[in-house]
């Protein structure tokens, strides 16, 4: 039961970034809007893929739920029928959560993919919650903190469904990837505490303690004004076109300016964390994984910038910092447990 506890625990984890990825390709894509309901698509459980999936004709089939786009607007089926020669308003209600209604299956297939791989993360992480009773006896934290991450993980639907509902809200986008950085920390958390004997041989270090909390919490706000800055690239290439990305921080706004020097307050932080761990040999080895990210992160931020947004660079720009957030958070916990601190 253990032993399977720690591989869904694990396999969650990957999971759980393998969805940070996708919806970092969601975000490079445009493809928020792919799937304009939730948690069906276009209220099918399997996506069209064709634009004539979703037109009315005659002596067709549709099920209730099912969508069509018909005068720019969503319409969703009452009931079970068959069409006959002539449209039939009364087998129809308006969606009304918003007057989205554009269909473009590079974008649905995508969005799609995105919540696949949620949903088979979510699976794991309640298997991983389920094996997790195992421990309730001898580590309780275990198993509470393992169907808290059950609870993050139907918040975190959720939260995906207002963002659609929402036409990608900046704010609840912004929530969204807390909350996925949140899952994150607590799988980690829990793995930790499921090794018997860790053997980590980490010194204890009150000062390196301190900063690596506020080294977390700089990388947590860090990560959170990037998603802002990213929103504003997104609204300005609706406002330019796809063609013209380049020009999208030609006047670029403050949270930009607050971004990009908020970054050498995160490479200062660590680099003092980097020294101390070095200095008095506390052997937290991920800290040199840290230092290399940071540096990858801000070259890539320098490249995005420079280079006027080269394909893929905000998805890895994204990926690396939930990199970055993880490892930290693994930091925190081993210097916690090399001081006895209770998290």
């Amino acid at each position: 039961m253990k032993n399977k506890f720690v591989f869904f625990a694990k396999t969650s984890l990957l999971l759980v970034y393998l969805v940070i990825v996708a919806g970092a390709l969601v975000r490079m894509t445009g493809s928020g809007m792919g799937c304009p309901d939730w948690p069906k698509c276009f209220g099918y459980y399997i996506p069209p893929t064709d634009v004539k999936e979703l037109m009315w004709s005659p002596n067709r089939e549709f099920e209730a739920g099912q969508v069509i786009i018909k005068d720019e607007k969503l319409w969703v089926a009452k009931d079970d029928f068959i069409t006959g020669t002539s449209y039939d308003a009364s087998h129809w209600r308006p969606y009304t959560k918003h007057d989205y209604a554009i269909f473009n299956p590079t974008h649905t297939w995508i969005e799609y993919l995105n919540r696949l791989v949620g949903a088979l993360a979510g699976l794991t992480v309640l298997l991983m919650a389920v094996f997790s009773l195992a421990f309730w006896k001898e580590k309780k934290i275990i198993t509470l903190l393992s169907w808290l991450t059950v609870v993050m993980m139907g918040a975190q639907a959720w939260l995906g469904a207002t963002v659609v509902y929402s036409v990608l809200n900046p704010v609840k986008i912004t929530l969204h990837m807390v909350v996925a950085l949140l899952i994150v920390a607590a799988i980690i958390f829990v793995v930790r505490k499921a090794k018997i004997n860790t053997g980590n041989g980490n010194a204890a270090d009150s000062t390196f303690h301190k900063l690596i909390i506020f080294a977390l919490l700089l990388t947590l706000v860090q990560i959170a004004l990037g998603t802002q800055v990213r929103q504003f690239v997104d609204g300005q290439v609706k406002l330019l076109g796809e063609e013209n990305i380049g020009s999208a921080l030609n006047n670029p706004s403050l949270v930009f300016y607050i971004h990009r020097s908020f970054s050498f307050v995160v490479l200062g932080i660590n680099l003092l964390l980097f020294y101390r761990n070095r200095k008095y040999k506390l052997g937290f080895v991920a800290m040199n994984v840290v230092m290399r990210i940071i540096l990858v992160e801000i070259l890539s931020g320098v490249l995005i910038y420079y280079l006027d947004f080269p394909f893929g660079s905000q998805t890895f720009h994204l990926v690396m910092a939930s990199l970055l957030f993880g490892l930290q958070f693994s930091v925190l916990v081993a210097s916690a447990e090399a001081k006895k601190i209770k998290l």
